[in-house]
């Protein structure tokens, strides 16, 4: 593996685009420690963003029915298609945040940084059986994190909300090419079900956590604007968002079920329903 990409890189004289965040896996323990954790089988059909040079690629498509890479260097895609002869791999060009996903049972990724949180936001929105996904520490940490940590956000609200996140492997920065100036870690991500995952108004958890270490109401009043609120609709609605539930609680000891009972308090008042965009 390790070989092979050296050989490809050295071949086509490549220089890793530091725009399109592009670190390159080389431990092959690591890749194929991830393989395992996807728990593949012939009549699975992954989804890969940032396949890169393909090692994780080939991997993949040993163990699974069916591969889509997603890649967004033209380069890198031209030569994929003439190095590997993949029977199983469709190479789609293209920006991941963009193009329409393919139908897929399970997604394996050395995500491509810059985009972390977008496209895991996109991947909750779908269907699948499980991930094992390649982050930056610091976001990974987010992901999991836990009401009341120092690394609690906006991200690890509505990653509970929606799914099971769990932190298995921490990647020093001498496993990529070129190395990068972080570590980086691994997630398993598995969504709850349907019936158990909770739908939050985006919208108010980004007034909350615009002010996560200040209590429910004083991140309301400073998130104001983002409730469609001017000053003077504010001081008319404060003494009914004084009321708000957990209305003391510091926004990042909020737990999703805190969340959804202020967003039905605010919404059987009409606040939300009136002000807040869907």
């Amino acid at each position: 593996m390790r070989e092979r990409l050296f050989s490809l890189i050295s071949k086509y004289n490549l220089k890793a685009n530091s725009n399109l965040g592009q670190n390159f896996l080389v431990v092959p323990d690591i890749i194929e420690r991830n393989v395992e954790r996807a728990e593949l089988s012939e009549r699975d059909v992954v989804l890969e963003v940032g396949p890169g040079l393909g090692v994780l690629t080939d991997a993949l498509s040993r163990h699974a029915g069916k591969v889509y890479a997603i890649e967004k260097d033209s380069h890198l895609v031209e030569i994929l298609r003439k190095e590997y002869a993949w029977p199983n791999v469709e190479i789609i060009e293209g920006d991941a945040l963009k193009v329409d996903f393919p139908e897929f049972h399970k997604i394996v990724s050395n995500l491509p940084y810059q985009i972390s949180s977008p496209i895991t936001f996109r991947f909750l929105k779908y269907d699948f059986e499980r991930a094992v996904l390649i982050y930056q520490l610091e976001f990974a940490q987010r992901m999991v994190a836990e009401p009341g940590d120092k690394n609690y956000s906006r991200l690890s609200l509505m990653v509970r909300a929606k799914a099971h996140a769990e932190l298995v492997e921490r990647i020093g920065r001498g496993a990529f090419w070129p190395r990068p100036k972080v570590d980086s870690a691994v997630i398993v991500l598995e969504p709850k079900p349907r019936k158990e995952q909770v739908d939050l108004n985006e919208d108010l958890v980004r007034a909350l956590f615009q002010h996560r270490r200040s209590t429910v109401v004083a991140a309301l009043k400073k998130s104001h604007h983002m409730l469609g609120l001017t000053k003077d609709e504010f001081k008319k609605f404060k003494p009914l968002i004084e009321r708000v539930p957990h209305n003391n609680k510091r926004v990042f000891h909020l737990s999703v079920e805190d969340i959804k009972d202020i967003e039905e308090f605010l919404r059987n008042e009409g606040l939300i329903e009136q002000r807040l965009p869907f």
